[in-house]
This record gives C-alpha cells, sequence and structure tokens, in this order.
C-alpha cells in the first residue's frame, strides 16, 4: 500500500518518528507521500524524507489556509526550490479551503493559479485540498481541463454531483482516507459510482483516524483500515485493492516509481 498523503513531519510525530515509521512498513506501506504545509514547514519536511530517503517523498505547496493579503511573495519564494535537480513528486498541498473563513477567497484563487502554473511547467502532479469550496475551485481548474494537468482530489468527501464533475478530468484521482469509514460518512454511497481505478489510499495524518482510531492521532498504519473498508465496497480481496490502488498511485507520482 502507499500512503499519498500524510504529514509525518509535523510535531504530533517529533517524539516517535522511526517507531511511527516502523508500524507502517510492518502494516505493508511500501511508500509514504508528503505534502507540504507552506514556507515554514519545508524544512521539517525534507529532513524527514531525508532521514527516510526511498520510503518518504516530498511535495512543495502553499495550503489554502495558510494565504492572507501577504502570501504571494511568500509563493513566488518557494518556487526557487524547483531547481532542476528537486526532490519534489508533486505541487502540494494546494486548493481552496473556505470552512473557517472566506476572506482571502480571491487569493486563495491566485495562489491556486500560480501553483497549477507550476505543475504545468515541471510536469508534476497537483494535490487538491479542497473544503467548502467546490465551485470556486472549479472555476480556477476549469480552463486547464485540456491540459496535461494531473492529480489528487485529497480527502475527497463531495457529493455524486461533485464526484461527477472530478470524473470529467481523466487524470485526476480520488484520495480516500479515514473517513470513508465514520458510521455517518456517505462516501460509501457515492464510491459505488466511482471506479476502483480513479481512487488512491491516504492517511491525512495525524488528523482524520479510521475507525475504530477515531479521535486519536492518525498515523500511517491506519491506512489498512481505510483498505479494508474499500474491500467491502467494491466486494474484492484486500490485496486486489491493494494492488490496484499503489498502480493507480504510481500513475500519479511517476517520480517516486
Amino acid at each position: 500500500m502507499i500512503d499519498t498523503h500524510s504529514h509525518l513531519f509535523a510535531e504530533e510525530f517529533a517524539e516517535e518518528l522511526p517507531a511511527v515509521i516502523g508500524r507502517a512498513k510492518a502494516a505493508g506501506v511500501s511508500k509514504i507521500f508528503m505534502p507540504n504545509i507552506d514556507d515554514t514547514t519545508i524544512g521539517a519536511m525534507l529532513g524527514v524524507c531525508t532521514a527516510y530517503q526511498g520510503y518518504c517523498f516530498p511535495m512543495i505547496g502553499f495550503h489554502p489556509t495558510s494565504v492572507d493579503a501577504d502570501s504571494l511573495s511568500r509563493i513566488h519564494g518557494m518556487k526557487k526550490m524547483l531547481s532542476d535537480e528537486h526532490p519534489f513528486i508533486a505541487i502540494g498541498e494546494v486548493g481552496m479551503d473556505l470552512y473557517w473563513d472566506k476572506t482571502y477567497l480571491k487569493e486563495q484563487q491566485k495562489a491556486l493559479d500560480i501553483q497549477i502554473q507550476w505543475a504545468l511547467e515541471y510536469h508534476l502532479p497537483l494535490v487538491l485540498h479542497c473544503r467548502e469550496a467546490f465551485p470556486e475551485l472549479f472555476e480556477v481548474i476549469e480552463p486547464y481541463k485540456n491540459t496535461g494537468l494531473s492529480g489528487i482530489f485529497h480527502s475527497f468527501t463531495g457529493t455524486l454531483e461533485e464526484a461527477g464533475q472530478v470524473l470529467e478530468y481523466s487524470r485526476f484521482f480520488f484520495g480516500i482516507n479515514g473517513v470513508v469509514t465514520f458510521k455517518k460518512s456517505t462516501l460509501p454511497e457515492v464510491l459505488a459510482h466511482i471506479p476502483l481505478e480513479r481512487l488512491v489510499l491516504e492517511t491525512d495524518s495525524p488528523y482524520l483516524a479510521p475507525v475504530p482510531y477515531r479521535g486519536k492521532r492518525n498515523e500511517s498504519s491506519y491506512i489498512k483500515n481505510v483498505a479494508v473498508k474499500l474491500a467491502e465496497i467494491y466486494k474484492m480481496d484486500l490485496e486486489d485493492i491493494d494492488q490496484i490502488t499503489t498502480r493507480n498511485a504510481l500513475k500519479v507520482f511517476k517520480m517516486a516509481e
């Protein structure tokens, strides 16, 4: 299994990262992909990826909840790290989040557009965060529909209609995490209309721990609980879920093959 979205560089793991990595390996996790938050987290992320080279892989991006009136200069500054020898396997985590605050809606859209340009320029996939912002996010990505843009709709929890919109972007996949195991989640019903060939596994550690760990700190080893739930939904063997979602992840994140 590949955990396509895990923030193991977060302070929540500082005290026991080797043990967390060990449990992930024991659970059958073959690779962990790490989305960045903003310019303040790149050092910590690269530190973990260097320590676990070949197992942990970094992305670069500026998270929408970090966007404010003065973010653009910080975002432009980050681009310097995309040199010819850069280690990043994707542009992420980027997107739009209007759940808490709509103050910087236009700035979030501008930040997303800039980072889409990076993805196209460097032929990297895009890892999209979208919370309470589907129409506003699609307003930004619609002009790129027929380009080579590819990526993941991370932590997809949308409606059937929203899933249909994503399916129209043939190079984009759905990132499925612990939310699919929650008792009141409508995601299992939506997934009945989405081919498994368009899904990848993720945890979003330390957030969104699956049942039976809900409410606790999430970690990459818990991805197995997500895979077990998908096996139930798709009426398939766990091994097949593992193989298909791993293949899907490597179709997107070509630099991590």
